[in-house]
Parts: structure tokens; C-alpha cells; sequence
């Protein structure tokens, strides 16, 4: 398993841990030279934004990678984790019906949350 796609599973697992919803995983590997994955995921306020994204973080260093940038996180209507091979975008529900990144990357593999 490469090191990009170990750590896009870690952070799917962290998202699944904390009840993210509508979780897609968008392989742009050959669509882009900033990543190998993006991994979109849905909040339902501001709040489980911000818990969200401080989880992911956590996970993903106790498994030996770090954040190379972060965005969005005072507002936490759309908070960015850069990983470097992997981009989270966390959003709260009218953002992300509004920017609605899957049609601009392809619609990417639907992760089920198993509730």
C-alpha cells in the first residue's frame, strides 16, 4: 500500500469515527500535481467541522504524518487539511452544496458510514 493511500484510509477512519457523513474519496492523481487524493466529508454545524478536522489531525500524527497547511479553521464552514498527498476538505452542509467540489474532480468513491 503506498503512503498516500495508507494515509488516506487513516484519515477515512477518523472521519468514520466521529460521524462525518457523505464521505467521498476522489483519486486525482492523474487529474492534478498538488495530490494524490482528496477526501471530502460532511459536518452538521460549524462545531462537528472543527471536531472533525482536530480528530483527523490527531489520528493522522499519532500515525507519523502532519498537517502542512490548514484553512478555514476560525470559521469552520470549510476547513482544509493539507497533508500533501492527501487534501481533507471537512464542510458544513450549505457550503458544500454550494461549492460541490465533486463536480469539479469527478464524483470519486462513495465512502458508506457504517451506523
Amino acid at each position: 500500500m503506498s503512503s498516500s493511500n495508507q494515509l488516506a484510509e487513516i484519515v477515512l477512519s477518523a472521519l468514520k469515527e466521529r460521524k462525518a457523513f457523505d464521505i467521498v474519496k476522489i483519486n486525482v492523481e492523474e487529474k492534478s500535481s498538488v495530490a494524490d487524493y482528496f477526501i471530502i466529508a460532511s459536518a452538521r454545524s460549524s462545531t462537528q467541522v472543527k471536531a472533525l478536522s482536530e480528530h483527523v489531525e490527531k489520528r493522522v500524527e499519532e500515525n507519523g504524518f502532519r498537517a502542512l497547511r490548514k484553512e478555514g479553521i476560525s470559521d469552520a464552514r470549510w476547513i482544509i487539511l493539507d497533508f500533501g498527498d492527501v487534501i481533507v476538505h471537512l464542510f458544513n452542509d450549505e457550503t458544500r452544496l454550494f461549492y460541490h467540489l465533486e463536480r469539479l474532480w469527478g464524483e470519486g468513491e462513495k465512502i458508506e458510514n457504517e451506523d
